[in-house]
């Protein structure tokens, strides 16, 4: 089973002015991906907005991001919505694509009550996509509290194709437990970014993140350093993650995620309600601050 190692980032799904999906824009995001070392992209997830788009929608960005990457970026497919049948669907239509794996969230309103009915309803929509691998997105947003290490001991024997979980939580004491399920056997990429070094402390090979589409150099740079054992530099360069993180707290981690993008040239538009749009002198002020950080 290949695992995830690197840099994979969590592409902002572009809209234009009238806040429709604007597709020619993927390839521009690619291409940057590309060019800044990233190994793969998780799209349509929590930065991709997937919840806020259609299944028509999603199914064009999923198409388009296969093209896009022309084979130089894993691409894992975000299938989860709040209708089982529109992930069934999607994740159908993910089948017949040229990507590495799919992927859901656990569904946040009615809520799978204990961690075997969550295998259950994993389990149905990743048999929807037998010869792509399948990843449970562990996040804490979703309201799914359940326990990563139960969920995959109990997996195991029900999902063939389970690739293992994307882990968007700050309990590293259950990321540690996750990674040795099975000796060692599924894919745990780290998914909280301005935790990555505990993360590559505890055992982090991949990590997924929505900073590494704008900023992926320094975090390359940071596992560089970690693996060399250059704790101080690692430290250093923390700095400039941490003022990043601030601007993304302070003005909305997707909004002003968004506009870090022009940062390369390249306008991803805003986000889709219910996120706050950045006002035009928001935007102003947080280019001013992503540039003052000296990250590029």
């Amino acid at each position: 089973m290949k695992k995830l190692t690197g840099l994979i980032a969590a592409p902002h799904t572009p809209f234009d002015n009238q806040n429709q999906v604007n597709l020619p824009v993927i390839d521009q995001i690619a291409e940057l991906l590309i060019k800044q070392g990233v190994k793969g992209a998780y799209i349509c997830g929590t930065t991709g907005e997937g919840i806020h788009c259609s299944v028509e929608e999603r199914k064009a960005i999923a198409e388009r991001w296969v093209s896009a990457s022309q084979g130089q970026l894993d691409i894992i497919v975000h299938t989860g919505a709040l209708s089982i049948i529109d992930s069934l669907e999607l994740t159908r239509h993910a089948e017949t694509l040229d990507i590495l794996a799919t992927s859901v969230i656990g569904p946040c309103f009615f809520k799978p009550a204990n961690v075997d009915d969550l295998v259950d309803y994993c389990a149905e929509i990743a048999a929807a996509a037998p010869s792509k691998g399948f990843y449970y997105y562990h996040s804490s947003m979703s309201g799914v509290n359940v326990d990563l290490e139960q969920f995959l001991i109990k997996a195991d024997s029900k999902i063939p194709n389970l690739s293992g979980a994307k882990f968007n939580n700050i309990d590293l004491y259950e990321y540690q437990r996750a990674i040795r399920v099975l000796d060692r056997k599924f894919d745990i990429p780290f998914g909280v970014d301005e935790f990555l070094p505990a993360g590559l402390a505890v055992g982090a090979i991949g990590a997924v993140g929505s900073t590494y589409n704008y900023a992926a150099p320094i975090y390359l740079e940071i596992i560089s350093a970690f693996e060399q054992g250059e704790h101080k530099k690692v430290e250093q360069l923390m700095d400039k993650v941490i003022e990043i993180i601030r601007i993304l707290v302070e003005f909305g981690g997707v909004a002003a995620g968004k506009a870090a993008m022009q940062l390369h040239g390249i306008d991803v538009g805003n986000p889709r309600q219910p996120i706050r749009s950045l006002t035009e002198e928001q935007h102003k002020l947080v280019i001013e601050k992503f540039k003052a950080i000296n990250f590029i």
